[in-house]
């Protein structure tokens, strides 16, 4: 097997343009570490939070799952002129450019870059291939809350 093309590292260094946080549709997907990251930090219950933040997006092989909801402008909800949650963002985002996907090969991380100016950012940071690795491996062991999953939850709450 042939070693990836970010084994001596790539430069990423944002530059808080935030189209990966809008402009387009797509989808945050929420895992149980997210939903309770991002709800602590609001101070807010697990039905409190999903109502107001949150919807179901068709996920593989049919399934739903608990995503944030956007804007009508296709930014994210948590998003004014910089992430409200930064502290407690889900994983999905503070792993962003290092996704398995986008880090698959150098064509693929080049036409990711075309809309990411912090993909090209020379003066930004090198990030080592652990770095890398850490934030891929992250990403891809991040799984969405199921659709039962988060009615269980919310079952629960409503017996306390």
């Amino acid at each position: 097997m042939s070693e990836p093309f970010y084994k001596n590292g790539l430069k990423f260094g944002c530059k808080r343009c935030s189209f990966c946080c809008g402009h387009s549709p797509g989808f945050v997907y929420l895992s149980l570490r997210d939903l309770t990251e991002l709800r602590t930090f609001l101070k807010m219950s697990v039905t409190e939070f999903v109502s107001k933040y949150c919807r179901w997006a068709d996920y593989y092989y049919g399934e739903q799952v608990l995503a944030l909801l956007e804007k009508k402008n296709y930014d994210c909800i948590l998003w004014e002129n910089g992430c409200s949650c930064y502290s407690a963002r889900p994983v999905q985002c503070s792993t962003y450019p290092f996704w398995s996907w986008m880090i698959k090969d150098q064509a693929t991380w080049d036409e990711c870059a075309q809309d990411c100016p912090g993909m090209r950012n020379e003066e930004g940071k090198l990030w080592t291939f652990e770095e890398i690795e850490a934030n891929k491996n992250a990403y891809d062991a991040n799984k969405p809350l199921t659709r039962a999953q988060v009615e269980k939850m919310l079952n629960e709450e409503k017996l306390c």
